[in-house]
């Protein structure tokens, strides 16, 4: 009987020992359910703050676009070439393609593309001279004949982005107090 009854107490050992590891499984799952409930807080409040951080973006953009506008639009003149007439937010789409430009100028021979950024990086840059112009020809053949003249615009543009621009002709407009400084003495039609 002894090999009988150390066998039950094995038994009841095992059972005792099953009955702790549900509990403690039971414990762990309320302890991930918590941990389940405080992420799903916390992913909400970080959509909510990107969402602002979002929104604070696009509105210091929208406010260095009409500042750029508005001293091009007094004064619409890149370098010596002056312009006609200028378009904020200039929007085009097509079948293939669609793209926004936020400042155009015109007059009969030359369309001046401006873009403009909050803080202008290098990429920004390359990104005028190629997408952006490539995609204002496509999106309006009407302007096929003309000469195209780049700026970038930014309240924020470091110098060795600057000098960039303008080794490669393209206009620098940069907020000085009130006023836009626009530097284009080697301008460069594209």
């Amino acid at each position: 009987m002894d090999a009988i009854d150390k066998i039950l107490e094995s038994i009841r050992e095992l059972h005792r020992s099953q009955d702790r590891t549900d509990a403690q499984l039971a414990k762990t799952d309320a302890q991930l359910a918590k941990t389940d409930a405080q992420l799903a807080k916390t992913d909400l409040k970080l959509k909510e703050t990107t969402r602002h951080l979002s929104n604070i973006g696009i509105n210091l953009g929208h406010v260095a676009e009409e500042f750029f506008y508005y001293a091009l639009k007094d004064k619409p003149k890149l370098g010596d070439i002056r312009f006609d007439s200028i378009a904020l937010n200039v929007f085009s789409n097509n079948r293939e393609l669609q793209d926004e430009f936020d400042i155009v100028l015109y007059n009969g021979n030359a369309i001046g593309i401006v873009e403009v950024k909050h803080k202008v990086h290098p990429g920004d840059i390359e990104k005028l001279k190629t997408t952006k112009l490539e995609n204002f020809r496509k999106l309006f053949p009407q302007y096929a004949g003309r000469r195209f003249y780049l700026g970038i615009g930014g309240s924020s543009i470091p110098a060795a982005v600057a000098d960039m621009a303008k080794a490669d002709g393209i206009a620098v407009l940069r907020q000085k107090g009130d006023m836009a400084k626009i530097e284009a003495g080697n301008l460069v039609a594209y």
